[in-house]
């Protein structure tokens, strides 16, 4: 999905449920379906600055919240960082593979896991409300450009 046609479900959940998208919380929402990867607040902050140059911490930090409460935005806890949801308006198990290397944040839907998740945890009288995975390594890319640096540095004896 492109970045207006998110741009305008977003509007649309919005008005059905009664919120405000207000401009700043809409110019944060462009900036991170804009991202390639994740992102941190602070760094997302000098994003809109270049927009709204009387922006300020708590201005970053009350969008952000919004858009996390309408389920717009995922938070990776492991990295303290943002990413645009692609396809909000219903709750969702969430799945991340995070690239240690550059970054990349790719979201997925794995079969199965959530069962499996909720069948243990039944077993031990837990209920789960939410789940967020997040599984860190290196994607392909970086993989492969690994692979071809360790192949230039290694020494035949």
């Amino acid at each position: 999905m492109n970045e207006k046609n998110l741009l305008e479900q977003a509007r649309l959940v919005c008005q059905q449920r009664g919120a405000r998208f207000t401009q700043i919380r809409e110019q944060v929402f462009v900036l991170l379906t804009q991202q390639d990867g994740a992102i941190g607040a602070y760094d997302l902050l000098e994003k809109l600055k270049t927009i709204d140059p009387a922006a300020k911490p708590a201005t970053i930090y009350r969008a952000l919240d919004f858009l996390l409460d309408f389920g717009f935005i995922h938070r990776l806890e492991s990295t303290n960082a943002f990413v645009a949801c692609y396809h909000f308006g219903c709750l969702h198990p969430v799945q991340f593979l995070i690239c240690d290397s550059c970054g990349d944040v790719a979201e997925i839907q794995s079969e199965g896991l959530k069962d499996t998740l909720n069948n243990q945890a039944e077993a031990h009288g837990f209920r789960v409300l939410k789940q967020t995975i997040e599984a860190h390594g290196l994607c392909a890319d970086c993989q492969q450009t690994e692979d071809t640096s360790i192949k230039e540095h290694s020494h035949e004896c």
